[in-house]
């Protein structure tokens, strides 16, 4: 009793304003970051922004972590005016090099949102609601697909990790029905696979078996029939709908037949070309991809959602949960007749980094989300013209979606990297050079709605 009322006294005469939080009192700066959210959502992108060298970098930057911290104030200035201007501005309406993204200022706000939640959507337990919201994203890339209401996924951090997840469940699902062949399991796919399909290859410790291109750059049935006839041991087939230097989609329909007649799973990357599958003027390219057994595809490229985001979806899902499913005292009571995101890929922590997107996509409507899309399309295909048209520059191939490749005949390596410097400190455009067929071209990839045909038709009369 005395010790009771000893404890009661000293919870109830604390000085009343006395501060025993660990952290102290973040309320200033807590208010202070997020109206800089604020400010960083609705302004325009800095086209100029960019990496500096690293020691130059970390000159300007100084020492932030320290045994007394350096208080919010000064970590914030520190990033707002040393740090942020050292990273590319992605979503800059000029900047079309590589894959950039374009987010919606509403799936940039929800960000924020998300992350304030601090949800654990790995389970069905801990994250119900974030995991019904991401579902009904995915749902929406299901009906796109032509796949059937039991078929589901998750969202991973980026096509690296979903390829990855999608070819472990497709070797699970080759063991159940076959023994490892004695030269080892296999994978097919083509040179202009997407570099993370080696990288899953090498993790997983399977060979990959280069199947060649068309006369265009696409992975054929033919091509594929041939190394399934004469290959042993091959438990999946990648295609690409999208490539990323050159945005062509594979035969998928003839891929789907050959994989159909020789029992091997068939992955579908559409990392950045899957979003074409919202636009009706290209649509009819992706025939085929309703047969597919697994697929990707990259929010945070061409769905307008922000960094990181990646739709892993599956046919059947019951392979996946086969494959993926972790076993461990503390997970007994999960409910495993949901679909649970940490199932379904190689993950268990993971935060619901769908949830920007489906908000965007239920404040906008998909609608929006199409007209987007076939915005984007337009204008590439406007600048392409451009340059067919043009008496000093010439296309290399006609687009299937929304990357262009094209020369400046009698330009060098080395002028092809000076015109991309100037034109990159100048904040005018952000495009490199790639290359094509052994020759080195400028790459633009269309992403963002808010480009202009116009202002990127001026730009190129600088090529002269």
């Amino acid at each position: 009793m005395q010790n009771a009322q000893c404890n009661k006294m000293l919870w109830t005469n604390r000085p009343p304003h006395a501060d025993h939080r660990v952290w102290g009192d973040e309320d200033e700066i807590v208010a202070t970051a997020v109206e800089y959210a604020r400010r960083r959502i609705m302004q325009a992108p800095d086209p100029v922004t960019g990496a500096r060298p690293a020691a130059d970098l970390a000159l300007a930057a100084g020492t932030a972590i320290t045994p007394s911290g350096i208080g919010g104030t000064a970590a914030l200035k520190l990033f707002d005016q040393v740090l942020a201007p050292a990273t590319r501005a992605q979503n800059g309406p000029m900047n079309l090099a590589y894959i950039p993204a374009a987010p919606t200022r509403a799936a940039l706000a929800f960000d924020t949102v998300t992350a304030a939640a601090n949800i654990f959507a790995g389970t069905w337990e801990a994250g119900a609601g974030a995991i019904h919201a991401e579902n009904e994203a995915l749902a929406w890339i299901t009906q796109l697909l032509g796949w059937p209401g039991s078929a589901a996924g998750c969202f991973v951090s980026g096509g690296t990790m979903g390829n990855l997840s999608a070819l472990i469940t497709a070797r699970r699902a080759a063991a159940t029905t076959r023994p490892r062949p004695r030269s080892g399991w296999k994978v097919v796919c083509a040179d202009s696979a997407h570099s993370s399909i080696s990288s899953a290859a090498r993790a997983m410790d399977v060979e990959i078996v280069t199947a060649p291109v068309d006369e265009r750059g696409h992975l054929t049935a033919a091509a594929v029939s041939a190394v399934l006839d004469s290959t042993t041991g091959v438990f999946a087939v990648v295609a690409t709908a999208g490539t990323t230097n050159a945005g062509l989609i594979d035969d998928l329909d003839g891929i789907a037949d050959a994989c159909e007649r020789h029992d091997v799973w068939l992955h579908v990357d559409g990392a950045y070309g899957g979003a074409g599958l919202a636009a009706s003027s290209v649509r009819h390219l992706y025939i085929g991809i309703e047969r597919a057994d697994s697929f990707i595809v990259d929010p945070h490229k061409w769905l307008f959602a922000p960094y990181d985001c990646c739709a892993l979806l599956y046919r059947d899902p019951a392979p996946a949960r086969a494959a993926h499913s972790q076993s461990a005292h503390y997970l007994d009571a999960i409910d495993r007749d949901v679909h649970n995101p940490t199932d379904l890929a190689l993950h268990l922590s993971r935060r619901a980094r769908g949830l920007p997107f489906w908000f965007s996509l239920a404040v906008h409507g998909t609608d929006r989300y199409t007209r987007a899309v076939e915005q984007t399309l337009t204008t590439s295909r406007l600048v392409a013209e451009a340059i067919r048209t043009s008496s000093h520059l010439r296309l290399m191939t006609d687009p299937e979606l929304s990357v262009l490749l094209f020369e400046r005949p009698g330009w060098s390596p080395q002028d092809y990297a000076s015109w991309s410097a100037r034109t990159a400190a100048s904040g005018a455009t952000l495009c490199v050079p790639t290359q094509w067929k052994g020759a080195t071209v400028l790459r633009m990839a269309f992403v963002n709605p808010d480009t202009r045909a116009e202002d990127v038709i001026d730009v190129l009369r600088t090529l002269r």
